[in-house]
């Protein structure tokens, strides 16, 4: 029995977890907070130095947490840019998170490329704020003297790897980390470079995109480093979903994302074509507006929390007596509507009950992500099971009619640390095929994702019911909206 880490180091903290290599279980955890300063006012820095990640990382590892672990695996937060210079030192603090300097940046790559289809078609993404392409743009022309200096490009997990190791010549990736970057294709396994010289104005050097199984090398002490990943292919990975499986994710917007054998290119840029950590794909589909659409609910019913929301949704009924809520409160992109408003249709004297507009809520929620769950079956992507993440997954009024509305078997897992967990199941992998114990094809069966089953059941019928008034509503106030 041998034990490997997997460290995960999000936006806001680092947590690593120590598992056993042959069952998964986890034997020991740890934690830190990024020691990070937030901007004045509040909210999530949009510059960080990445020493800070560093410094979380060693307090998580304190207490000989790593004592006897043969293998680490590096999950972490998407999209953050590190400019690297000819001495490989930081041209500048990383820029992470959806940096909302970037979005004129995003609009004009997009008209640099001859439009969304010309992205889709390149590299299976169109520019947005977050990607680190459009962040290069951002720096040609915000910060040029640092855009001069940069002659490296990498991303969090790839630049914590090459510290593990000890900051080696060979600079290494992953194919899921790479698909985010906007300067790299899932469908060819191939860098873009004149996409980097587009946005940055001049060539940068990029990590070598290494196999889901493959190391990054082994540290002086002898740790083998896998290729590392980022957060989101790690959750899958640790969750263990794989063909069959589609994962809706509950945030203040919402994410469909599902595992299929091949890259989809989406003329119309609503599908995102990522990579997982298998070697498989992971198309993804985003909406701007879940949990927050059930939030303004809450707020102009008076409610102080979703809890209360879900409480007084499950006395009304299916259907909320005809109340259907388009809930595009932020506009949308899944249907690509970004100007538009919510709306509420239905109003008749028997509906205009706080407990309808409740239910109407959180209908109008999971309807608008099974729309984007159909733009993925749409284009052939099987879904059997889907997985439900967040915490408003836990609600009772979403686990009433999520089955119904999705239209197949809901898991709920229990809260964990899944990013971290897949990030040492990947080290489990490489550790395994160095030693020549595993297939590089096949990773190792870990045990799943504790969890709570919903089934459609005799609900089925209703549901699809629901939804069919919810697309009714939805063709009369946006027609065509889902036409390519």
């Amino acid at each position: 029995m041998g034990i490997v880490a997997g460290l995960d180091s999000s936006p806001d903290f680092t947590r690593i977890v120590v598992c056993d290599t042959d069952t998964g279980a986890v034997l020991r955890q740890g934690y830190a907070p990024h020691p990070v300063e937030g901007p004045e006012g509040g909210g999530r820095p949009a510059d960080v130095d990445p020493q800070a990640w560093l410094l979380s990382l060693g307090e998580a590892a304190g207490g000989g947490l790593l004592e006897g672990v043969q293998a680490i695996g590096v999950s972490a937060q998407q999209n953050a840019l590190i400019p690297i210079d000819a001495q490989g030192n930081t041209v500048r603090p990383a820029m992470v998170g959806g940096d909302r300097r970037a979005q004129v940046a995003a609009a004009d790559l997009i008209d640099a490329l001859g439009g969304r289809e010309a992205w889709a078609q390149s590299v299976g993404t169109v520019p947005q704020a977050a990607q680190p392409v459009t962040k290069l743009r951002w720096l040609a022309r915000s910060e040029p003297d640092a855009a001069l200096r940069t002659t490296l490009l990498m991303q969090a997990h790839d630049w914590l790897v090459w510290q593990l190791l000890g900051r080696p010549v060979r600079r290494t990736t992953d194919r899921g980390g790479a698909s985010g970057t906007g300067y790299w294709s899932a469908a060819t396994g191939a860098y873009r470079p004149d996409l980097v010289e587009l946005a940055l104005g001049h060539p940068a050097a990029l990590p070598e995109v290494i196999g889901p199984a493959e190391a990054a090398g082994t540290t002086p002490e002898g740790l083998l480093i896998s290729a590392g990943t980022g957060e989101t292919m790690a959750a899958a990975f640790g969750l263990g979903i794989g063909l069959g499986d589609a994962v809706v994710s509950l945030g203040a917007s919402g994410s469909v994302m599902a595992v299929h054998r091949e890259a989809l290119v989406d003329q119309t840029g609503m599908i995102t074509s990522l990579a997982d950590a298998t070697g498989m794909h992971l198309p993804v589909v985003t909406t701007l507006n879940a949990v927050r659409a059930l939030r303004g609910t809450a707020e102009l019913l008076g409610l102080p929390d979703l809890e209360s929301l879900s409480d007084l949704a499950t006395k009304s009924t299916p259907g909320a007596h005809g109340l259907v809520l388009l809930p595009y409160l932020e506009g949308e992109r899944t249907p690509n509507l970004p100007h538009t408003a919510g709306t509420l249709a239905g109003l008749r004297r028997e509906s205009m009950k706080p407990e309808h507009l409740a239910r109407a809520a959180f209908e109008g929620m999971l309807c608008g992500l099974a729309d984007a769950l159909d733009v993925l079956r749409g284009r052939g992507v099987e879904v059997r099971r889907i997985f439900l993440l967040g915490p408003a997954a836990e609600l009772p009024a979403v686990q009433a009619a999520a089955p119904a509305l999705f239209g197949t078997q809901v898991v709920v897992p229990q809260p964990a640390d899944y990013a971290a967990i897949g990030a040492a199941r990947q080290a489990a992998w490489a550790l395994g095929v160095s030693q020549g114990t595993l297939d590089p094809r096949t990773p190792p069966v870990w045990q799943g994702a504790v969890a709570q089953v919903l089934e459609p059941g005799e609900e089925l019928a209703v549901g699809q019911a629901v939804r069919q008034q919810y697309v009714s509503v939805r063709e009369q106030t946006h027609p065509g909206a889902f036409r390519a």
